[in-house]
């Protein structure tokens, strides 16, 4: 029978460094994460510029934080693959290709609410 921990405040203070550990690997580790990193503040920075609305900022923000998550659990699924699988294997590759596919998706659809929220205020200014 599994035991119940009791509740840790130093416990939950070490999960939040293990988060945050996780979160530098990812930007000192991947190419990709310096990319999404930049398009979020050129579209933060057209956001403040437009001053879009409160619904635009969440739509925003929700599409940026689905690019960066898809781009944290595709390196996590890629770290897993090499250290299971550190030999060239069919089924490892085509996991890394659907997480590689997954960022993908997740940011040709942040591009698609992107167009959709700030081509009226480009057209506008223009």
């Amino acid at each position: 029978m599994n035991k119940l921990s009791t509740f840790s405040f130093a416990a939950r203070i070490r999960s939040f460094s293990y988060a945050l550990s996780g979160i530098a690997v990812l930007i000192k580790s991947q190419h990709n994460f310096w990319i999404h990193l930049l398009a979020t503040t050129l579209v933060i920075s057209c956001g403040l510029f437009f001053q879009i609305d409160p619904i635009e900022w969440c739509l925003v923000i929700l599409a940026i934080l689905a690019v960066f998550v898809a781009e944290a659990l595709n390196t996590a699924i890629e770290f897993l693959c090499d250290a299971v699988s550190p030999a060239p294997h069919p089924l490892i590759q085509k996991s890394k290709d659907v997480a590689a596919g997954a960022v993908l998706i997740s940011a040709i659809g942040a591009i698609i609410i992107g167009l959709i929220i700030f081509l009226p205020y480009f057209k506008a200014y223009l």
